[in-house]
């Protein structure tokens, strides 16, 4: 069963877009709970996305595209 891995709505304050700047892992990738598989960018400050459990990384949204926060931006299966 795939477990989401949603972008903290707490994660910044204002309701801005962000965007993937980095994924840390390529797609289909085993990483660890606790893993940070993410940098993500709102206007100019940086954010650490972390994996939730462990699994393989899909990745659902690309560098560049934006997403609001609560958004599910990639699955562990």
């Amino acid at each position: 069963m795939a477990v989401p891995v949603v972008v903290p709505q707490d994660l910044w304050e204002e309701d801005l877009p962000g965007i993937v700047s980095a994924w840390l892992f390529e797609d289909g990738d085993p990483v660890k709970e606790g893993d940070l598989i993410a940098e993500l960018m709102v206007e100019k400050t940086s954010y650490d996305l972390t994996a939730p459990k462990a699994g393989r990384l899909k990745i659902l949204v690309q560098p560049e595209v934006p997403f609001q926060r609560g958004d599910v931006v990639a699955q562990l299966e």
